[in-house]
């Protein structure tokens, strides 16, 4: 299949086989055949695309001299298509179904000039991942604006579920039948501590290891708590010297000894790679922590939206990957 153009107008056509070589078929002889075989009638047809029924019947005495082999059988009371039309109608079908499947693609990525996005997210994913894929995205579609509203897990959910987000980044959300999950990525926590603390040498660590240091703690209005609180060994209490929903702050602190916070790896990764914290990874545990990216289970996305929840996915996964 190609494209031909004829004067200011491009036209869809496909090679068709027959005893004297290929055969082009335009566009326009592709709707009128599909059109009549829906008819059954060449007067019919005519009607429904307003052209001549003499046009209509001139393409199909054209194509069947070409192709050495009637595509319609006359009846008394219409037309009805023969075994060669039967094949014939079926490869135009689907070359017209393809052809307004790349037109809605290109349609698509015109969106791309003009749109925005409204990505709900938490603040501890603002502050680092999220904050990342959001720079990446820009870089490469700086036609694209974007709105990124922060909030707790019950309010992320929220903005999305009434329209006031296209989009959900966020940590443990709960079910919600308004609610779409497009993807969830889980993992582990790991104890983080600094490069001269006594457990930094350590391969894994269990809470219970933990449990003998000053401890750095997400507070009850982060997700992070419980899925920490559900790593403690039975009958024991976690009691923080310090609480705070600011996991930079968690971070701050862990870097000196002997704190020991509990965060998972993507969220240290920068201050890995500088040497600043160490990530020990917890046994004795299969409590993980969910990633999610959501959108509302009614209507669908804009082309921008769409594409930014695409980009987004790719950028976890691949974090996930090298983690």
């Amino acid at each position: 299949m190609k494209m031909v153009r004829c004067g200011d107008i491009v036209e869809q056509s496909i090679r068709l086989p027959s005893g004297n070589g290929p055969i082009m078929l335009h566009g326009r002889a592709l709707r009128y055949i599909d059109e009549v075989a829906r008819q059954g009638s060449i007067r019919k047809a005519a009607k429904t695309l307003h052209v001549a029924a003499s046009a209509v019947n001139r393409y199909i005495l054209e194509l069947e001299e070409e192709l050495q082999a009637p595509i319609f059988e006359r009846l008394p009371r219409g037309l009805k298509l023969t075994s060669s039309g039967e094949i014939l109608i079926q490869h135009i079908r689907e070359t017209l179904q393809a052809h307004q499947r790349m037109r809605a693609q290109i349609q698509s990525l015109k969106g791309l000039n003009r749109g925005e996005v409204v990505l709900a997210t938490m603040a501890t994913l603002a502050a680092g991942r999220v904050a990342e894929i959001v720079a990446a995205y820009r870089e490469k579609h700086p036609q694209v604006s974007l709105r990124i509203m922060v909030g707790d897990r019950t309010t992320v959910a929220e903005m999305v579920a009434l329209g006031q987000a296209d989009l959900a980044i966020a940590y443990n959300l709960p079910d919600d039948t308004r609610l779409q999950r497009a993807a969830e990525f889980r993992h582990a926590l790991g104890a983080v501590v600094a490069p001269a603390h006594p457990l930094a040498n350590r391969k894994t660590v269990r809470m219970s290891d933990c449990l003998l240091y000053p401890l750095v703690l997400a507070d009850r209005s982060l997700s992070l708590r419980e899925v920490v609180e559900a790593t403690a060994p039975a009958r024991a209490t976690l009691v923080p010297v310090v609480e705070t929903n600011s996991m930079e702050l968690m971070k701050r602190l862990a870097r000196t000894t002997p704190h020991v916070t509990f965060l998972n790896r993507l969220d240290v990764d920068r201050e890995m790679a500088t040497g600043d914290l160490v990530f020990i990874p917890l046994t004795g545990t299969d409590s993980l922590q969910r990633l999610n990216i959501l959108h509302r289970a009614r209507g669908s996305l804009s082309p921008a939206g769409s594409h930014f929840m695409q980009f987004a996915q790719e950028r976890l996964l691949a974090s996930f990957d090298q983690s």
